[in-house]
C-alpha cells in the first residue's frame, strides 16, 4: 500500500527520507507497507492511511484472549509499577488520574485501589465493553472529543497509544491542556532506536504497521514532549511489560509464517494447530536469554519500549 509523499517528522520537525517497506503485522491487515524516517531524531512514520476498522479487527477485536484469567496478576503488577513511576516522579494520591486510552480499564482499576479519583476514556468499542464487563465504566471517547476540564488533571496516563495518533502533537497539546500546571503525564511507546527494532526488522513485534502511524525514538519522544509543554523528568528503558517478550517474539517471528505468531494465537487471531506453533515450542528455551538481554538492553539506554515521566510546565 503506497502512501502520500514524506513531509515533516511528527517528533523534531526535521525532514522525512523514505526508508522501507514492511509487511502487515497483523494477519486481518495483509499487505506491504512504505515507512518513513526522519533524518535528524530517528523517528519514523508509516505513510499508508489506516484501514477503515482496523482497530476493531484481526488482534484488535472482540473476545477474551488465551490465558486471561493466568496472566491477570502479572498484569496488575505491571499496572502498579507504572503508578510507581508516577509516584518517583511526584504524582500520588489522592488526586485525578486520567488513562487516556484505557483498553479494557485495567490500569484506571488498579489506580483507584491505589488511592487515585481515577477514570478513563477510550474510543473503541471493544474496550468500552470489555470494561464494564469487569465493572468499569469508561467514556466513550478519543482525545479529540473527549470532554476534559482545562486543568483539572493532578496525572495522566498514555500508555502505548501515542503511537497509534495520526497527529502526536495536537493529542499532547490536549492532553498537557487537562493537566494542571505541574501535573505529570506517563508516556509508554515502542523504541525504534531499541536493539530489538533492530533485530526484529519489519518483523518487529512492536512495528504493528499499519496501526502504527509514528515509530518513536526516545530522543524523538523527549524532543516531542518538550515542544508541547511536557518537561521530562524521567525515562526508564527496563520494561518488563513488554521488552522480553518482545524480544523473543520478534527473533521466533523471524522464522514463523505469521508475524508474532503466539500474540496472534493468544488474541484468537491465529490457528493454534499450525507449524508456527511447533516453532514457537522449539524456541522457548530462548526466553530466558532474552530477559537477560532486555536487562542488558535496557541499561544500555536501548530496551526495546521507553515510558518517560513528563511534568507539565
Amino acid at each position: 500500500m503506497s502512501g502520500q509523499p514524506a513531509s515533516a517528522c511528527p517528533a523534531c520537525g526535521a525532514p522525512l527520507a523514505p526508508w522501507r517497506t514492511v509487511p502487515g503485522s497483523d494477519p486481518a491487515l495483509l499487505g506491504d507497507y512504505e515507512l518513513a524516517r526522519c533524518e535528524s531524531c530517528g523517528t519514523a512514520v508509516t505513510l499508508a492511511p489506516v484501514p477503515v476498522q482496523a482497530h476493531e479487527a484481526g488482534a484488535y477485536g472482540g473476545g477474551v484472549p488465551r490465558g486471561a484469567g493466568i496472566a491477570a496478576p502479572v498484569l496488575r503488577a505491571f499496572d502498579r509499577r507504572r503508578l510507581r513511576q508516577l509516584a518517583r516522579a511526584g504524582a500520588i494520591p489522592p488526586g485525578r488520574l486520567l488513562d487516556v486510552g484505557a483498553g479494557r480499564g485495567r490500569f484506571v482499576a488498579q489506580a483507584r485501589a491505589a488511592g487515585w479519583y481515577a477514570h478513563g476514556i477510550e474510543p473503541s468499542r471493544r474496550g468500552v465493553e470489555g470494561a464494564r464487563a469487569l465493572g468499569i465504566e469508561l467514556v466513550s471517547a478519543g482525545i479529540d472529543d473527549a470532554e476534559v476540564p482545562a486543568a483539572s488533571l493532578d496525572a495522566a496516563s498514555l500508555w502505548h497509544v501515542l503511537e497509534h495518533v495520526e497527529d502526536p502533537g495536537a493529542a499532547l497539546d490536549r492532553i498537557a491542556g487537562w493537566l494542571r500546571p505541574g501535573g505529570m503525564l506517563v508516556v509508554g511507546v515502542p523504541n525504534l532506536a531499541s536493539v530489538q527494532a533492530r533485530l526484529g526488522g519489519g518483523r518487529w513485534y512492536h512495528l504493528d504497521v499499519p496501526r502504527h502511524r509514528t515509530h518513536f525514538t526516545t530522543a524523538g519522544l523527549q524532543t516531542l514532549l518538550q515542544s508541547h509543554g511536557l518537561q521530562p523528568v524521567s525515562t526508564c528503558h527496563l520494561l518488563a511489560e513488554h521488552n522480553p517478550f518482545g524480544l523473543w517474539v520478534s527473533l521466533v517471528s523471524r522464522a514463523t509464517r505469521v508475524p508474532s505468531w503466539l500474540y496472534h494465537a493468544l488474541k484468537r487471531n491465529a490457528p493454534l494447530r499450525s507449524r508456527d506453533a511447533l516453532i514457537t515450542v522449539l524456541a522457548l528455551p530462548l526466553a530466558p536469554l532474552a530477559v537477560l538481554a532486555e536487562a542488558v538492553f535496557g541499561l544500555a539506554g536501548r530496551g526495546g519500549t521507553v515510558s518517560v515521566v513528563a511534568r507539565r510546565v
